[in-house]
């Protein structure tokens, strides 16, 4: 019995835990409406695990009876609570089926007031209709007798005003016509929905043929008053043609063009007659006369007739408008059949007046009427940006820049700049512009007679500096070739900025090149090769020592030579800022055309032949010096002593030459710098060379050779400060030329000294003092320590055999600094040479 009861309570609870089981919707629903946090209400309850979690150890289980006590307060509180809802659910069906009832009934009433009200509804929008038909009917009518009745009147104005139009014009009576015709004019617009009607459509093309009459009967009364029998007392009804112009600004605008064009024509009548081709005063030497004329005809008209006009209808300008083209026509005309006769004084003097002409009538009119199609005037000339030269130095006078720029022609400039801008820029003295040839000759003729100018100067003067200044060397005959380049273009490009403009940068070019071949290069001195060859190395040596004798380019050739150097610098920059004005004053197509680069390379070569010269010039001083040191005898030198004579030779003509032309090249510092460079960068291998071609002979003769290259390396080094009170440390180009070649010859000497035998110690020591050395110059070391021909082929043949490994040694000697410092005892010889070196590097220092 125990056991099925048992049974019996394992199903129920099975069946209980079934019904407690919740799909997942169910049981996020209840989580939101009762949320706990209480273990017993979750999903996955685990008992097991909750008694482990009230239990966790054994020493809990002590208090077991009073959780049990809380679990059954807890269960009793459940069962009182469900009892409740139990109770409380006993008359809910009952109450439910109540509510149900009377919300049906409430949903049948609600429906039967919405049906009375929508019925209601209709009702009165039919009532509504039938109140606004008639309020509908009637406004259509206002609207359509509202229109009806405009539309009569604008037809009973139409109909009066083409009678009153058709009897004012009988009379000539233009003040009424004026405001009548307008208001024709607005009426008939009314109607243009209406010219399929006859009657509408007869109106119109009445009111038409009235414009024609009056356009034709105006002309007529203008002909008749100014060419009619009273014509030349004047216009006798001038109030009534006052009236009629008024009357032709509403008629079609081509009668005021043709009423315009006849009165234009009848004011230059006069003109084309006295001016005609076959005139004497047709001609350009009498071209003021036209200009003077038209300025009379203009303060005639203006005082006569000029209140006959509408000020917007600028009659004047249109007469000199129309006077301007004439007359750019006769001349092109007379100037194309008498070309011969022209001249570039005649040209530029009729060109003056023109432009002046010009002028005067841009600052008088607007040039509103030029921009109706009468007339297309040549675009304004290009605004000048200011200048960027960066070649700015005060003594050069550069005319393209400061206040140079704004002295030379200051009135040409003025004029251009306020002319520039305006329409009557040309509008005549375009037709001068295929003439421009003659302007362009002349100055080919100008700028040859120019060039022979400055060498005659040359012939006669010899280079002077610019305005007596001592610290520009620049010659003055090239800021007078640019200054006069500048008066040309100025002059030019206020005639044209086309073709013209581009054959006289031509021309200019073509001097550019005359100036540096005649001007600088010829004038360029020669060097005067004299060979001098002495019997005795010591009397070789004394005539060394005489100062001035070895020099080949006097002080005064020198300064020559620093003077076209400066002066194709300042010829090269300034060509350059040429080539930019040249550019900004040409047309835009043309731009392209416009190229100086050939011209500023001509002049970069004269820089380059100075700079080649006078390096020449300071190498065959020193090359007496140089043969002296060969023909020493070395072998006789017995202790070393002071510096040789050929070091004091070299230093003293370098000491003579060098702060002389410094002080010329003040001005051209960069160009200094690179003369030092290329002396250096020529002067050492000779050096060099030379050196090879020495016999010391012994240890002794070896270390004075030594000491003499220290003293000459320690003058080179200072080269470009040299004799100057102010020590300027040399540029690191420089620097490093001289030192990287004098260390060179310096470590040829350590190694003449270095012993060669062991031969194997020595051939190393060779490839790590001279890492870049081949067999050739291995060999002349040979020859200088004075070895046999079977001493040398043995060494040779070892140092051959040496070369693929020497790369890696010179590499690991060049991280070194052996070969930059004057410290002699890093050679690798015995103990008896290093104790040599010793001495000697005491001996430079006590020197230095």
């Amino acid at each position: 019995m125990a056991a099925a009861l048992e049974e019996e309570d394992i199903v129920d609870d099975q069946q209980f835990e079934a019904l407690l089981t919740f799909t997942p919707e169910v049981q996020e629903a209840i989580e939101q409406v009762l949320p706990s946090n209480d273990p017993l209400d979750r999903p996955d309850f685990n008992p097991v695990d909750y008694i482990n979690t009230l239990f966790p150890t054994e020493q809990s289980l002590a208090n077991i009876d009073d959780v049990v006590n809380k679990i059954r307060g807890k269960i009793w509180r459940l069962d009182d609570e469900i009892r409740g809802v139990v109770r409380g659910q006993t008359n809910v069906g009952e109450e439910g089926r109540q509510a149900l009832v009377e919300a049906q009934r409430a949903i049948q009433d609600l429906f039967t007031k919405i049906k009375d009200i929508k019925d209601k509804a209709e009702k009165s929008e039919e009532m509504v209709k039938e109140i606004t038909r008639d309020i509908k009917q009637l406004d259509h009518a206002k609207r359509h007798l509202t229109a009806s009745i405009t539309t009569l009147n604008h037809l009973h104005m139409l109909v009066g005003g083409v009678d009153s139009l058709t009897s004012l014009t009988r009379r000539r009576q233009y003040g009424e016509i004026c405001n009548l015709l307008q208001g024709v004019l607005n009426v008939l617009d009314h109607f243009d929905k209406y010219m399929a009607i006859p009657q509408i459509h007869q109106l119109a093309e009445r009111v038409k043929q009235i414009q024609s009459e009056l356009g034709t009967q105006i002309i007529a009364d203008f002909e008749e008053a100014f060419q009619g029998a009273g014509a030349k007392y004047g216009p006798s009804n001038q109030k009534q043609l006052h009236d009629a112009c008024y009357v032709v600004n509403i008629l079609d605008p081509k009668v005021k063009r043709d009423l315009l064009t006849w009165f234009v024509k009848l004011e230059l009548s006069e003109y084309l007659v006295l001016f005609s081709e076959d005139q004497d005063v047709a001609w350009l030497d009498k071209i003021d006369r036209r200009y003077a004329w038209i300025k009379r005809t203009l303060v005639d008209f203006e005082e006569k007739f000029g209140h006959l006009f509408p000020p917007a209808w600028e009659v004047s300008e249109r007469i000199c408008v129309e006077f301007c083209e004439i007359t750019r026509r006769e001349l092109s005309r007379i100037m194309s059949k008498r070309a011969v006769e022209i001249d570039v004084k005649l040209l530029l003097f009729a060109i003056q007046r023109t432009t002046n002409f010009e002028a005067l009538i841009a600052k008088r009119f607007t040039g509103s009427t030029l921009q109706e199609g009468q007339s297309k005037p040549p675009p304004p000339l290009p605004a000048v940006p200011p200048s960027t030269n960066p070649f700015e130095q005060e003594e050069t006078k550069n005319p393209f820049e400061g206040q140079a720029d704004a002295d030379s022609a200051p009135a040409e400039e003025s004029k251009a700049a306020k002319t520039q801008a305006t329409p009557f820029t040309g509008i005549i003295s375009k037709c001068f512009e295929p003439h421009l040839n003659i302007y362009i000759d002349s100055q080919d003729r100008n700028l040859s007679e120019l060039i022979l100018r400055f060498l005659e100067d040359l012939r006669q003067h010899g280079p002077m500096r610019m305005d007596g200044e001592e610290g520009s060397n620049v010659l003055p005959s090239c800021a007078d070739l640019f200054v006069f380049y500048k008066q040309c273009m100025v002059q030019c490009s206020q005639l044209s900025t086309g073709k013209p403009l581009l054959d006289l940068t031509r021309t200019f070019q073509k001097y550019l090149k005359e100036y540096a071949n005649r001007v600088l290069l010829a004038n360029l001195p020669k060097l005067n090769k004299e060979s001098s060859s002495l019997s005795t190395a010591s009397g070789l040596i004394q005539s060394i020592l005489k100062e001035g004798e070895a020099s080949k380019l006097s002080e005064e050739e020198q300064w020559r030579v620093c003077s076209i150097l400066a002066t194709a610098e300042y010829c090269m920059d300034t060509t350059c800022q040429l080539e930019e004005k040249l550019r900004e004053k040409v047309d835009p197509s043309l731009k392209s055309s416009i190229d100086l680069s050939a011209e500023q390379d001509m002049f970069h070569t004269v820089i380059s032949s100075c700079i080649q010269l006078l390096v020449q010039d300071l190498e065959a001083a020193c090359e007496p010096a140089l043969t002296a040191m060969t023909k020493m005898p070395w072998s006789t030198i017995e202790a070393v002593g002071d510096q040789s004579g050929y070091v004091t030779a070299i230093t003293g003509h370098l000491k003579q030459n060098v702060p002389v032309i410094r002080d010329n090249l003040l001005s051209s510092r960069k160009y200094f710098t690179q003369f030092c460079v290329k002396f250096a960068n020529s002067f050492i291998p000779k050096f060099v060379h030379t050196l090879f071609k020495c016999r010391p002979g012994s240890t002794v003769a070896a270390e004075q050779l030594l000491l003499d290259t220290h003293s000459l390396k320690t003058v080179l080094l200072e080269l470009p400060s040299l004799g100057s009170q102010v020590a300027r440390k040399a540029p690191a180009s420089f620097t490093k030329i001289v030192v990287k070649g004098m260390t060179k010859a310096e470590m040829i000497l350590k190694v003449v000294m270095s012993p060669h035998d062991p031969p194997q110690a020595f051939v190393d020591n060779f490839i790590r003092l001279l890492t870049d050395a081949d067999v050739t110059e291995f060999q002349r070391v040979l020859e200088m320590k004075g070895l046999r021909r079977a001493e040398q082929s043995g060494l040779i043949e070892m140092f051959r055999a040496r070369v693929p490994v020497s790369a890696v040694i010179g590499s690991s000697a060049s991280a070194t600094p052996l070969s930059m410092s004057p410290n002699l005892t890093q050679v690798a010889s015995p103990e008896p040479e290093s104790s040599r070196i010793r001495k000697l590097e005491k001996l430079i220092k006590k020197r230095l």
